[in-house]
């Protein structure tokens, strides 16, 4: 619009492309430490976006979306009915079209979001975004401000010049961590790392990813970056002690 872009962009997938394991990261995140009898039920995933709420009608994130059925049919795979998409807090036209302001519009629709439970004895919450919206900026934010409630970011690295850009290293924002990642396995292993994922959550997100790709090519640079982060997952596991079964 105008010559803004009013989506994330990265050349590596077409617009609309789901990133491989991205669904199963989520549910992975939301299970962990859920007993199969625990009678709670796993966090549904809450989306703050900078999307106008006046344009609802046409861009609204919704159950049977696309994006809800992807979420929804992880879940189901998984045994798990009914999770999927959570709240949805957006942005207004001005949020929408001034790329400036899209990271306070998230961070104050966190705000919104904990307005019910600020002090996370209920729920706390890991913020996954991208480096190609100002989600950096809201998520070090929710660092700074809500370090009690916010257990960590992660950020996907994305680019339009390139297709393995430099991932840069964590980081530290009061005790909380900030994650780089390139694919949602190198996000899943850090998550190990970080004691916010086991290895069989690590392994199924893995699984998902790989079978995600089974139509595009081997040598595809998509499979380059998404094998280089599961040997490196196998890596990070082999010093954590943890066998993981591992075909290609």
């Amino acid at each position: 619009v105008g010559g803004v872009a009013l989506g994330g962009i990265d050349t590596q997938y077409a617009r609309g492309d789901f990133y491989p394991g991205v669904f199963e990261f989520m549910l992975q995140l939301s299970l962990f430490r859920l007993e199969n009898n625990d009678v709670r039920l796993p966090a549904k995933v809450a989306v703050l976006t900078a999307r106008a709420e006046e344009f609802k009608f046409a861009l609204e994130l919704k159950d049977d979306s696309k994006l809800g059925k992807a979420f929804s049919d992880a879940g189901v795979k998984e045994g798990v009915y009914g999770w999927g998409l959570g709240p949805v807090l957006y942005g207004s036209v001005a949020e929408w079209l001034v790329q400036d302001r899209k990271g306070l519009r998230k961070f104050c629709n966190f705000e919104q979001l904990i307005g019910q439970d600020p002090t996370g004895s209920i729920l706390q919450y890991v913020y996954v975004g991208d480096t190609g919206e100002l989600d950096s900026e809201a998520g070090e934010t929710m660092l700074r401000e809500y370090p009690e409630v916010t257990k960590a970011i992660f950020l996907h690295v994305v680019s339009d010049v390139t297709t393995n850009p430099t991932i840069p290293p964590m980081k530290l924002i009061n005790g909380r961590p900030v994650v780089y990642f390139r694919t949602y396995v190198g996000a899943a292993a850090k998550a190990v790392q970080l004691g916010l994922l086991d290895e069989e959550g690590l392994q199924k997100v893995i699984d998902a990813a790989k079978l995600a790709l089974r139509g595009v090519s081997k040598t595809d640079d998509k499979w380059e970056n998404l094998i280089k982060d599961i040997n490196n997952a196998l890596r990070i596991l082999e010093c954590m002690k943890i066998a993981v079964k591992q075909n290609y």
